[in-house]
This record gives structure tokens, C-alpha cells and sequence, in this order.
């Protein structure tokens, strides 16, 4: 079995009060500490099956234009997220099974560009936005019982289990994969960075804080007792410990290296994108009215949260 990160954004950002910010309230922490910032997916091979962790940015999201005040930065795109499908040497139609962690587009953008692949997720997403004309959805109900200190689970093959972990969002979910006496712990957002994760801290981006609490928890209690490579979507930190196979221990944490970020030379095209779900609003879509121009109160249609989540495109 081997495991591959699809790579598809980098040099991006997360502010201290997004990734530490959602119970003590993002004003505590210091908004010009900002983290390393990534965009990339897993890939599972088998042997017998492709199967993919969630499927990456849809095809034409532009890259956001970051400032001074921008809470998070996805980062600039490398090549989409099929091209780097492509270059691990892989066909969209060798992929049998897509495990998702949860809706948001940065996690369920390429979905329709793989025909043959049955499409994982906890049935209480199964109505969201971002899935609404997705083929060959198959609603997860966790019906195997518990893994080890999470309550429910799915198996899904030999060794590959998908995990209720709610939080983030209503049916967020994580994927474990056993392989080599280690634990592969492949999430899509239940720390945006390991730092979080070492703080014992909550992102500002929940569904359900209690929830969220609870999964974290969880998460850390779970690798206290095992060796577990923790593999993000959102910092290299998640594809840095995969490919070093680096072991958790979080009572000795990594060594932070922070973004290098330059804003200058950076040119707007009147687009904006939301950094919790990657919601793009055009103006031309809406109108004409332009983003600075909407209400004070406008929230994201898709995930509803705030004007303040955006980020010049």
C-alpha cells in the first residue's frame, strides 16, 4: 500500500486567530504570526483499488490577492488539481472510491472527474450545496462500530477506515489508514496546522464548536496511544510528515517555520473567495455590485459565514 499527497497550492498563510482562535475568540491571538499555508489531497493505492481523500480546488477557482488584514491565504496554485493527479502517473478512471472529509470545495471540487469512483460521505452532507449534481454519492452511516476511542466507524478496505468526526462541519469525517505498524491520519480541516493541534486549539471554522471540541479530543487522545503520521490538507506540515513517515509526539512538537509573505505586486480582478468553503463571488453573477459594496451583515451563501472570510482574487 502506498500513500501520495496530490499537491496543488503553496506559499499560502494561516493567521494565529483563525487557527487558534474558536473558543478564546480570534482577538487573543496575534493576527501578524501567520503559519505555512498548502492546498493538497491524498491518494491510497492499494495495489488492487485508487482510491482518493477528497478531490481538490474545482478547475478555474482563481488564487486569491492577500493583504495585511487577510485572515488566511489558500496559497497560488502549482497546477490544478487534475494536473497533479495526473503527474503521480494516475487515470481518472483507475480511481474506484473517493473517501470524503467533508463538503467544501477545496475538498469536493473535482468530484464529477472521476466516473468510476463511488463517493464516500457521512450521510448527513448528503443535502449540501457543494454536492448537489455529484455522481455516484454513497451516503456513510457508520454502521461498524467503534475504532479504538472514536465511537463510529466505516470500514471501507482492508485497513482503511473512514471516522465520524464532526465539528468542522456537520458531517465531517477523518480517514485512517494502518500500514507498516503506523497510523495514517489523512483530515481535511480538524487543524488547519499542526500547531494547533500541539496548542490544543480550535480554528475559528466550525459547524458545531462543542462538536469540534470533542473530535479534537479525540484526535489527540488517539495519537497519544499510537504512532500516528497526521496528514493535513492545509500546511505542508500534513505531506512533510508523510513523506519523512514522522511520527506525532505531542509533547515534543515539530519546530514552527512561518510563511515569508510578500504583498506587493499583487492585481485584483474584482473577484472575491471565500476562505472557509472557496465560494467565488463575481460581481458580473450578481449584478455588477461589487463585494466592498454589499452589506455590512452579508454572509458567504454557501458556508454563511462572514464578508471578513474573503479574500481579494
Amino acid at each position: 500500500m502506498d500513500i501520495k499527497a496530490v499537491k496543488f497550492r503553496k506559499d499560502g498563510f494561516y493567521t494565529q486567530p483563525m487557527v487558534f482562535g474558536g473558543e478564546e475568540g480570534p482577538e487573543k491571538f496575534d493576527q501578524t504570526i501567520r503559519y505555512r499555508g498548502s492546498l493538497q489531497n491524498y491518494l491510497i493505492d492499494t495495489g488492487d483499488e485508487v482510491i482518493l481523500v477528497d478531490t481538490g480546488l474545482p478547475a478555474g477557482t482563481p488564487e486569491e490577492v492577500p493583504d495585511e488584514t487577510s485572515m488566511a491565504f489558500t496559497g497560488k496554485d502549482i497546477c490544478t488539481y487534475m494536473e497533479a493527479f495526473a503527474a503521480l502517473g494516475y487515470k481518472p478512471e483507475q480511481v474506484t472510491k473517493i473517501l470524503l472529509t467533508h463538503r467544501h470545495s477545496d475538498h469536493s471540487g473535482e468530484i464529477a472527474s472521476f466516473p468510476n469512483a463511488k463517493v464516500y460521505v457521512n450521510a448527513e452532507e448528503m443535502d449540501a450545496e457543494e454536492l448537489k449534481g455529484k455522481p455516484n454519492l454513497v451516503p456513510v452511516t457508520f454502521t461498524d462500530g467503534p475504532y479504538y476511542n472514536f465511537p463510529e466507524s466505516q470500514k471501507i478496505g482492508d485497513s482503511i477506515y473512514l471516522i465520524k468526526a464532526k465539528g468542522h462541519t456537520v458531517g465531517n469525517s477523518i480517514v485512517i489508514v494502518e500500514k507498516d505498524d503506523l497510523f495514517y491520519m489523512l483530515h481535511g480541516d480538524i487543524t488547519y496546522v499542526d500547531e494547533a493541534l500541539y496548542e490544543d486549539k480550535l480554528s475559528v471554522v466550525f459547524d458545531d464548536l462543542a462538536a469540534a471540541r470533542e473530535t479534537q479530543d479525540r484526535v489527540r487522545a488517539f495519537i497519544k496511544d499510537h504512532p500516528t503520521v497526521y496528514c493535513g490538507t492545509h500546511a505542508p506540515q500534513g505531506y512533510e510528515n508523510l513523506e519523512a513517515n514522522r511520527v506525532m509526539d505531542l509533547d515534543h512538537p515539530v519546530e514552527t517555520v512561518f510563511a515569508e509573505v510578500d504583498f506587493s505586486n499583487q492585481q485584483a480582478s474584482g473577484k472575491y473567495v471565500c476562505s472557509v468553503c472557496g465560494y467565488v463571488y463575481d460581481p458580473a453573477e450578481h449584478d455588477g455590485v461589487a463585494f466592498e459594496d454589499l452589506p455590512d451583515d452579508w454572509k458567504c451563501p454557501r458556508c454563511k459565514k462572514s464578508k471578513d472570510r474573503f479574500n481579494k482574487a
